[in-house]
């Protein structure tokens, strides 16, 4: 039977970021990922933009740490040499009830810190982008791109180097709090293993309010929803050269059908947005293209379906049910009744931007953990 200061349950983007972090003040820092690689689920099945923090809540989780990720991702990508690029973004209104929103937007996005928004007109929507249609648009010139899945390799490789242990295929199944340890039981692909940690961090994602469960604590649900995307044929790629969104759907659910020209030249539609009952489920009823077509011809007119082909699809950890709206907040927090747990539920977008933000938080949690 091992023991180790600091577990870590799932190997995403925040998982490995937390790992990165408090490896580099903790000797024995474990992470165990159920997938063969890291990083197979949200982590890198998404836009791969790095975002400003414009869209989120004053004070919320959210919005302090996508505000704080942007800067420390950008940081941490030029250190290590993590493909990205800083692209700025057009959020854009095509009608006159959106371009009568563009002002809250903004003055929202100033409350969070977020610097150099400003709302241009058509002919500067026009020169910046021959081809959207557009009345106004809110340009943010801190918005992105990355290479999620290396952005998660080298968290992930920097983790190793500074000491820490990151296993795959490896499952939790039991965790029994004791004094001032937690036991939890793990089944790799040879046996079972019995690991007490001084302290253990929930970072599973889709399936963190399983983990949560293993302790007794049903304080959450994660809903499942669907995001899938499409990628245009290369005759149109060139139609976009950086971001391009509309404005956020009211009822939460997304930040709507955008269009992303991606680093290796390329342009992603999509992504949807729709509740499944499985959390494993990226392929069955796919969307057919003409459902990407109409989201992005009112940004696009010259896009047709003809000239889309389904991509990937990710599954977003949602805290809000079906039906329900709103965007629910990050929840970083410890176990109510075991304060060597630490949870952290229904981090879905901004999630990839968040992670370094989210991870100095949760080594501070640590460190008065192994106090």
């Amino acid at each position: 039977m091992d023991q180790v200061s600091v577990l870590i349950v799932g190997g995403g983007v925040v998982g490995c970021a937390v790992a990165c972090e408090a490896s580099a003040q903790t000797s024995d820092v474990f992470l165990v990922e159920l997938q063969p690689k890291l990083g197979m689920g949200a982590s890198t099945r998404n836009s791969g933009v790095i975002h400003s923090g414009i869209y989120y809540t004053p004070g919320s989780l959210k919005a302090r740490h996508c505000l704080a990720g942007n800067r420390l991702t950008y940081e941490f990508c030029a250190a290590h040499k993590v493909p990205h690029r800083r692209t700025g973004k057009l959020l854009v209104a095509t009608n006159p009830h959106e371009e009568a929103e563009l002002d809250a937007l903004v003055e929202r996005g100033r409350t969070n810190g977020v610097e150099g928004l400003c709302i241009i007109g058509r002919d500067e929507i026009r020169r910046k982008e021959p081809h959207i249609a557009g009345r106004a648009a809110i340009e943010v010139p801190s918005t992105g791109i990355v290479s999620s899945e290396e952005l998660v390799k080298t968290y992930a490789r920097v983790a190793s180097e500074r000491g820490a242990s990151l296993l795959t295929h490896t499952r939790v199944e039991a965790m029994e709090p004791e004094r001032d340890l937690v036991r939890v039981r793990l089944r790799t692909e040879q046996n079972e293993e019995i690991v007490k940690a001084r302290c253990v961090v929930n970072a599973a994602g889709l399936f963190a309010d399983e983990v949560a469960a293993l302790m007794g604590n049903h304080s959450w649900r994660v809903y499942p929803v669907r995001g899938e995307y499409c990628e245009a044929v290369r005759a149109k790629a060139d139609l976009v050269n950086g971001l391009v969104y509309p404005l956020p759907l009211p009822e939460g659910l997304s930040l709507g059908v955008h269009l992303t020209k991606t680093l290796w030249g390329t342009l992603l539609v999509g992504p949807t947005a729709r509740y499944i009952d499985d959390k494993n489920d990226y392929e069955k009823d796919r969307e057919p293209v003409e459902v990407f077509a109409r989201g992005a011809k009112v940004l696009l007119p010259e896009i047709e379906a003809a000239d889309l082909v389904p991509a990937y699809s990710g599954i977003r950890a949602r805290l809000v049910p079906p039906g329900g709206t709103g965007r629910a907040d990050f929840v970083i927090t410890r176990d109510a009744k075991h304060s060597r747990v630490i949870h952290l539920v229904g981090i879905e977008s901004p999630g990839l931007t968040s992670a370094p933000s989210i991870a100095r938080q949760v080594s501070e949690m640590i460190r008065e953990s192994l106090r």
